[in-house]
């Protein structure tokens, strides 16, 4: 027997679609069905690589029993909030606003109007059946007071965010004292002795650490280097990376990254990318060029699409238990590898009683990161032998957002390391979105064998736009300069609120919430606005238009306070920050040489650098005054318009980057 779920792009609701839940997507047939039976209706939200959702799945919505009471008691809605985050974002917020923690699965009982009156995560089922019996008989008898509370909770949820943070714009706040401040709050967090933010869970929160890269080009402060990269060696010592196959899991439950929760997230390793080789590019620490080859090593591997697109993640369970599949046992290790155990036992930090739980042991890495050809070869004995295990489950949608981070994650490898194994993976992925996620002037979230209905969110412009900028600074090809153009112009004009200066989360045409959010904290991944002020910031420089830039440097002074004083969930804005106060520069390569040129200039680390070139003709403004001498290739570093001498070598051109404030 299947439900309506059968018919899903989603991974996550297909794995619902045999429950006896009569479950709906959300959608008109649900909320219609509501309305004219007057039943609250169950919002159940999760992901497909969410370990408590599989287990609630398991323990209460497979139970038949169970279900009779849902089915007759409330109208079920399952929710994928990878398809879906316009939905999470309300009912997260809804759920925490009623003194509950937030995580997943997020249970939210609403009324027939969809506003939300009680909410929790993980329920067992005794608690379940309880909880749901309750909310029915309440629902009954208390329905004036739930409508009452129900609707203080709609406006509450209609407040926006920038009411309370968002102050009066002022070029004067771009000052390398507040780039100070934002150190020493974060400083004020570091663990010391085991990198990271000081508490457990330990989430990676990438833009934190390539913030405090760029405030050490800045400042040339030493402590920020080291906070970078004592984290990320610590980081790819703990089980949080996979030593064997390469990639990191979303977060360690402890303060070590000893022990991960072990599901595998495309936009964690988009991000890696990214921050390993910009790393890399100071140090040239060759444990951070091995992180990032072998992490995409895995995603080809592991998690492409044969025609170019990356999945969404990989499960943390395999045959019902978490972190089966990346664990061992001391006898099994020993099966395998024979009189190779010893050398095995103290390079992976195992023990025959097992490091972790149920007598099994995570693989660790020494703090020393030479790798001898006996481990290689134990390595790849184990990857062999995992390999033949049943494997995690995939979520195997394809976002347009996560995608277009991974493009950027792929470019910063590209540009640090010079291997087109990069370029041509970014390419081939920029082409899967524009062939299965494009359609009628709009993007979409959302590919399963099929393209999704919804279309895309802020996020997914944002970090589009982002990747079609990149991907022009390496190539010079200005097609997807217009394309980064034309897309800006859409979100504008379909996203911008005037009012507060800031972009919705969600179209102007999209459905109709009982709230419009604007995300604005960064978080894991970066916040929709404040990836779309770096796009108008950048777009302003590269392609001369005032106006983005302005409307960029707006959106971060009027958070600038909040910026300063809340650098942890705000630093994808402190890097916008750090380009402002840096006087990011325009580089421009002309002539015959113009790409030989930029891969040597790409090397350096130049954070604040936009690069542009031709090796002839140009339609972009900052070009058109440009030109080779002499029949030699010149290179020109521009401070807002105005132009440095033009210099022939990369050597010369870093040093004119460079310059201090």
């Amino acid at each position: 027997m299947s439900n309506r779920l059968i018919n899903s792009t989603s991974p996550y609701l297909l794995q619902h679609a045999h429950n006896p839940v009569d479950w709906f997507e959300w959608g008109n047939e649900a909320l219609t069905k509501a309305k004219n039976e007057d039943k609250p209706i169950l919002v159940s939200i999760g992901y497909s690589s969410c370990h408590w959702c599989h287990v609630m799945e398991r323990e209460s919505f497979e139970n038949e029993d169970i279900a009779k009471i849902m089915n007759d008691h409330f109208v079920c809605i399952k929710v994928d909030r990878e398809e879906r985050p316009d939905i999470d974002q309300i009912y997260m917020e809804a759920v925490q606003a009623m003194q509950q923690h937030g995580g997943w699965p997020l249970n939210v009982f609403l009324t027939p109007d969809q506003n939300p009156f009680y909410g929790g995560t993980y329920f067992p089922p005794k608690n379940w059946v309880q909880l749901l019996l309750q909310i029915n008989k309440t629902f009954e008898v208390k329905r004036a007071q739930i409508d009452e509370t129900s609707e203080d909770l709609r406006k509450h949820l209609q407040t926006s965010d920038l009411s309370r943070f968002a102050k009066d714009p002022g070029l004067e706040k771009f000052t390398v004292k507040a780039l100070d401040n934002m150190f020493n709050v974060l400083s004020s967090r570091f663990d010391a002795t085991w990198g990271g933010m000081d508490k457990s869970p330990k989430f990676v929160m990438p833009t934190i650490w390539l913030f405090l890269l760029r405030y050490h080009a800045i400042t040339k402060n030493r402590a920020a280097l080291h906070m970078v990269s004592f984290t990320l060696k610590k980081m790819i010592m703990g089980g949080l990376y996979d030593q064997l196959g390469g990639g990191f899991s979303r977060y360690s439950v402890d303060g070590e990254w000893f022990a991960p929760h072990f599901e595998k997230m495309l936009y964690d390793n988009g991000q890696l990318l990214s921050l390993y080789s910009e790393a890399w590019s100071i140090t040239h620490d060759e444990v951070f060029k091995n992180t990032v080859y072998e992490t995409v090593t895995w995603l080809s591997r592991e998690m492409s699409h044969p025609e170019g697109g990356f999945y969404s993640a990989l499960d943390a369970d395999s045959e019902g238990v978490e972190g089966k599949f990346y664990t061992w046992t001391y006898p099994e290790l020993q099966d395998i590898l024979g009189k190779d155990i010893t050398v095995a036992e103290n390079y992976f930090q195992i023990s025959q009683e097992g490091n972790w739980e149920h007598g099994r042991n995570i693989l660790l890495r020494p703090d020393d990161p030479t790798v001898s050809s006996e481990i290689k070869k134990i390595k790849e004995k184990l990857l062999d032998v995992r390999s033949s295990r049943i494997r995690p489950g995939l979520d195997d949608k394809i976002l347009m957002g996560w995608n277009s981070m991974m493009i950027q994650g792929l470019i910063d490898s590209y540009k640090a390391f010079g291997d087109s194994i990069f370029l041509q993976h970014a390419i081939r992925n920029i082409s899967f979105l524009e062939s299965n996620l494009m359609a009628g002037g709009k993007v979409y979230r959302a590919f399963k064998n099929k393209r999704s209905g919804t279309e895309g969110f802020l996020e997914d412009y944002a970090f589009l736009i982002q990747a079609y900028t990149l991907l022009y600074q390496v190539t010079f090809n200005e097609g997807w300069l217009s394309k980064a153009e034309q897309w800006t112009n859409y979100v504008i004009e379909n996203f911008y609120d005037k009012t507060e200066g800031y972009f919705n989360f969600s179209s102007t045409t999209a459905e109709k919430l009982i709230a419009q959010k604007k995300e604005i904290f960064d978080n894991v991944i970066p916040s929709a606005n404040s990836v779309m002020a770096r796009n108008l910031f950048h777009l302003g420089i590269l392609l001369d238009k005032e106006e983005w830039k302005k409307m960029a440097m707006d959106m971060t002074s009027r958070l600038s306070h909040l910026i300063e004083s809340e650098p942890g969930y705000s630093s994808n804005w402190g890097i916008l920050f750090a380009e402002i106060t840096a006087r990011a520069s325009e580089v421009v390569i002309v002539g015959k040489e113009a790409e030989k040129i930029r891969k040597e200039l790409h090397q350096y680390y130049l954070p604040f650098a936009l690069t542009l070139g031709a090796e002839s003709n140009s339609t972009l403004s900052l070009l058109k005054e440009r030109q080779e001498k002499n029949g030699k290739t010149m290179i020109y570093v521009c401070f807002n318009k105005v132009c440095k001498r033009p210099v022939e070598t990369v050597k010369e051109a870093v040093d004119l980057i460079r310059e201090p404030l």
